[in-house]
């Protein structure tokens, strides 16, 4: 694994984590946020795939990890139900066995019914939908206290790791979670192909009754209602323009 920080990382700085063997922890400090310090490493070469990136905030868990891509841009989003199934399954790791972490399409975790967090995918500026890109880069972000945003009766729409009584300080395990998870679900792509993989996605994602789902190549949804009525439920828009993310406040939407 290569890291190359230079005056233009400030902030940045090994991470205490203990990672599987393909990946580098690095903390990214103040601003900007580990999505954007992810990306413009990634941009300008400074960092391999496996860089993932934790933020130093008490409001929430952020993260942000390189990948590799080895497929057009059309397919290689997929990437992010890989993303959201480690994630989710990092949050499960932690969390009362009794309670579904769950989706809502494409791109919102919740847990206990409210929003939790949520993933996002990121590739270079101008790569064209049927060229490869250089790089990706997944990032997620989980609300850890609502300490801050005054009456949990004024955002009952969203809920957080304290107020469901996951432990404190879980920050670093669950990256580290995570990225175990992120290593697996990969596994499982390159063994089993993508459609086992976006199979695992779909297991969790929430769906009207009686609705049966498949993820098309390009990463949209194909829905067949109880009744045969077929919709399909697009991905990349969402991934311009993510569902669970307040401009406001950078963070997740209370």
């Amino acid at each position: 694994m290569t890291i190359q920080l230079d005056t233009g990382s400030a902030g940045l700085r090994p991470a205490p984590l203990v990672l599987p063997p393909a990946f580098t922890g690095l903390v990214a400090a103040g601003s900007p946020g580990a999505a954007e310090q992810a990306c413009r490493l990634a941009d300008t070469g400074a960092a391999d795939a496996g860089t993932l990136l934790m933020e130093e905030r008490d409001d929430v868990i952020a993260l942000a990890v390189v990948l590799a891509p080895n497929e057009p841009l059309a397919t290689a989003r997929r990437a992010f139900f890989v993303g959201m199934q480690a994630l989710a399954d990092a949050v499960g790791t932690f969390g009362p066995p009794e309670i579904p972490v769950t989706f809502l399409w494409p791109d919102t975790l919740t847990f206990n019914g409210a929003r939790l967090g949520g993933g996002a995918l990121h590739w270079p500026e101008g790569c064209r939908e049927a060229d490869t890109p250089d790089w990706l880069v997944f990032s997620a972000m989980l609300i850890a206290s609502k300490r801050d945003a005054g009456d949990p009766g004024l955002t009952p729409d969203s809920t957080s790791l304290e107020e469901e009584g996951f432990a404190q300080d879980l920050r670093e395990p669950l990256v580290e979670s995570f990225a175990r998870h992120l290593t697996k679900a990969f596994e499982i792509w390159s063994e089993d192909g993508a459609a086992r993989s976006t199979g695992r996605y779909l297991a969790r994602l929430a769906l009207p009754p009686g609705a049966r789902a498949a993820i098309e190549p390009g990463g949209d949804a194909r829905l067949v209602h109880a009744d045969g009525r077929v919709e399909i439920r697009p991905l990349l828009p969402t991934l311009v323009t993510p569902s669970w993310h307040d401009p406001a406040t950078g963070t997740v939407r209370l």
